[in-house]
């Protein structure tokens, strides 16, 4: 959702109410986007996102594809 500044001025308790239930709300000025509201759980799943990835990576370590190459798998639509 895009709101413009002088809607947030207005209505900042309404937009951080909806921002506090996990929508996430652009902010423009003269049509342009400035800034982005989220919610700091936002940033919580961010963290949790990070270490996912930390771990797929980990795991994957030392796993080959048994002589297949990327680029050949990527030729065929599989990647």
């Amino acid at each position: 959702m895009e709101v413009g500044t002088y809607e947030v001025k207005n209505k900042l308790s309404a937009i951080l109410d909806r921002v506090e239930k996990g929508e996430e709300i652009i902010i423009t000025r003269r049509g342009k986007p400035v800034a982005r509201l989220t919610s700091t759980n936002a940033c919580m799943d961010k963290n949790r996102g990070l270490k996912a990835m930390n771990s797929i990576v980990a795991r994957s370590k030392g796993v080959t594809l048994g002589g297949i190459k990327i680029k050949d798998l990527v030729g065929e639509g599989r990647v």
